[in-house]
């Protein structure tokens, strides 16, 4: 009687441990690995860093033109490589934890336009800055501001609401 309450006890543990195991993971494992994830929010993060940076000399009462055209440097290099960070299957949908909502995959061509108009928004900053007009450079990063909503709009988890 003993042996067969051990036996029992074994195959429970046993069970148990294999449920563990699995931990009720969500995340798909047919994807590309979630570092492409990771280094895409950085990548945002530096978006945002230098739009955060060109604002910043915009409150200024002298603005340095030359720091502005450096962060819309940076922000045009990320932007550059925006595309490259959203491979097929790593979205929120797929199981990642991602503010990157499937619209992306769903509507390519669209997902490709609001980048190129950062690409765009971003390089036309540079060459306002250098051109030491801070009256053009005020004007412009409202247009920056811009592509940045209408993309977080379309295509990015809002999970702030």
């Amino acid at each position: 009687m003993y042996r067969s309450h051990a036996l029992n006890f074994m195959a429970i543990a046993a069970l148990a441990s294999i449920l563990a195991a699995c931990g009720g993971q969500t995340t798909t494992t047919t994807g590309p690995e979630p570092a492409v994830i990771k280094e895409r929010e950085k990548n945002f993060k530096v978006i945002g860093n230098t739009f955060k940076a060109i604002r910043g000399q915009l409150e200024k009462d002298s603005p340095d033109l030359a720091v502005v055209a450096d962060a819309a440097t940076d922000m045009n290099a990320a932007a550059l490589k925006i595309e490259g960070y959203f491979p097929e299957g790593t979205s929120r949908a797929d199981g990642y934890d991602t503010e990157a909502l499937p619209t992306i995959w769903e509507k390519p061509e669209e997902f490709a336009k609001a980048n190129t108009m950062l690409v765009d928004a971003s390089a036309e900053m540079i060459t306002l800055a250098q051109g030491g007009d801070v009256a053009a450079v005020a004007a412009h990063v409202g247009n920056i501001g811009k592509t940045c909503k209408n993309c977080h709009d379309t295509f990015r988890l809002d999970d702030k609401k």
